[in-house]
């Protein structure tokens, strides 16, 4: 009885080996701190549903990864490169880019997929820039995952598990 443990623990596990986030959280976004500058680069889990199939479940899930914009001190009329802009949100957007694609990749074909974590579907990704208590900028990728529904063997006609 531990599917839904696993899969956020699997998913945990691997972005808190990724050197680019400092935090991973999960559950409801809006009860993270976000205004505590020293949890980012953050990677935030929210399973959105699962479906049940015939021996597997579905999880539909979506990562989000995200960091704090910082302005520069360089004023805008001195600058050379327009196309950069006075912050590190491109930078930002680019690292958390290879975070949520390093994820997909690794369960496409990676170890997560040989540990018996399907994808479903393809993985959707935006990038985005969102106002909390401060500015962040990042990547939100959605995308189901397949895992083995071994439990249903486990349950008697009265509903009682056997264990």
């Amino acid at each position: 009885m531990t599917t839904y443990y696993d899969i956020l623990d699997t998913l945990k596990t691997y972005l808190q080996g990724n050197s680019n986030i400092n935090t991973v959280t999960s559950g409801d976004i809006f009860e993270v701190d976000l205004a505590k500058q020293s949890i980012f680069p953050l990677a935030h889990i929210i399973v959105n549903n699962c479906t049940f199939q015939e021996h597997v479940v579905v999880f539909s899930i979506q990562i989000i990864c995200m960091d704090v914009v910082h302005d520069t001190n360089e004023d805008v009329k001195d600058q050379n490169d327009y196309f950069h802009g006075i912050n590190n949100k491109q930078d930002i957007q680019n690292t958390m880019f290879f975070v949520v694609n390093g994820l997909q990749s690794a369960m496409r074909r990676g170890e997560l997929f040989t540990n018996l974590y399907q994808v479903e579907s393809d993985f959707s990704a935006n990038v985005f820039e969102d106002r909390f208590e401060n500015l962040l900028a990042g990547w939100s990728m959605e995308f189901d995952v397949i895992v083995p529904n071994n439990q249903i063997s486990d349950i008697n006609a009265n509903g009682q598990s056997p264990c």
